[in-house]
């Protein structure tokens, strides 16, 4: 098992500051949209810096969607900023209409998603977004696993022409990738080569999967680790090759078991190469009240669950 340590943690939504900072500076059509959650977005960077590029919208989440896609027929690349809750189910309607359908060039930026949201409990949490969005034709889902990644991917999707949503959290976790890595739409990253399991995880959860890894190499499993920072367009080449080669597969998700991640493997599988499949993800319920460790120890989205789903996928081969 490739080792894999941290020096420092930061929330991924710190991420997304400081590569809309980044990106602000390269690219003069790049503009900002808020609904009144300036401070829990980290884009006072790029306001410090490019005042005439910010729009305070406020509690109006729908008319920012809306404003965001009029933009683009300007020429400008609007990143929205909210809840990943009130990015996507409060605003369904006007992203599918007026973003998604005419294919406009909006980055759906959405922070505190899944769980680990905490204390604000179930109605800001949201474990469905992941879903909704990518059913979306044309709508590219990108869910990145630290500060540098997310921050590498909040830089590229400016290049992208097309609607994206990025998704990302609030709470502290270990930065364990390249700060100077190429971000790669679309493209799976192998984490650590194996024969006995794969193991696809996709944000939060793919450190959860390092260390399951770990686990699991002591126990004399040789897991096959794989970070799906693009759930759409999914990487079905580096995901067949995997199974083709461990004959099972975990996935792993801050998010509800249906309709996420979890899914669209299963679905690639089922007309390629079916083989054994294992989630670890919420089993379809709603979320609670809660410190993000205590809620990810109690719907099972941590490294012993997948150690546990790992070595009952084998069993299955």
């Amino acid at each position: 098992m490739k080792k894999y340590t941290y020096t420092d943690k930061k929330d991924t939504r710190s991420g997304f500051g400081a590569g809309l900072h980044e990106v602000g500076k390269k690219n003069n059509n790049v503009v900002a949209l808020c609904a009144d959650l300036v401070g829990s977005l980290k884009m006072d960077a790029f306001i410090k810096d490019f005042p005439e590029r910010f729009f305070q919208i406020g509690i109006a989440e729908a008319n920012m969607m809306g404003i965001a896609a009029g933009l683009t027929i300007g020429g400008k690349v609007p990143y929205t900023g909210t809840f990943a809750n009130f990015s996507t189910g409060r605003v369904y309607d006007q992203i599918r209409q007026s973003i998604a359908y005419s294919g406009k060039n909006v980055k759906i930026c959405a922070s505190h998603a899944g769980l680990t949201l905490g204390e604000d409990g179930a109605t800001h949490q949201i474990l469905e977004d992941i879903g909704l969005m990518k059913m979306l034709p044309g709508m590219t889902v990108i869910n990145p696993c630290d500060y540098n990644q997310t921050k590498a991917a909040t830089i590229a999707i400016a290049d992208y022409d097309g609607p994206v949503y990025l998704r990302f959290g609030r709470p502290v976790v270990p930065i364990f990738t390249d700060p100077d890595q190429k971000f790669e739409i679309g493209k799976a990253w192998m984490v650590n080569e194996g024969t006995d399991v794969t193991i696809i995880a996709t944000g939060h959860l793919v450190w959860e999967a390092i260390q399951a890894g770990e686990q699991l190499a002591s126990l004399g499993i040789d897991a096959e680790i794989i970070n799906i920072h693009t759930i759409k367009p999914l990487d079905e080449e580096a995901i067949l090759k995997s199974v083709a080669k461990t004959g099972c597969v975990v996935t792993a998700e801050e998010h509800n078991r249906l309709g996420g991640l979890g899914d669209s493997v299963s679905q690639v599988l089922v007309k390629n190469n079916p083989a054994p499949q294992e989630y670890v993800a919420v089993n379809d319920s709603f979320g609670e009240s809660g410190t993000p460790a205590q809620l990810m120890e109690k719907y099972g989205l941590n490294a012993a669950n997948i150690v546990s789903a790992a070595q009952k996928v084998i069993k299955r081969k």
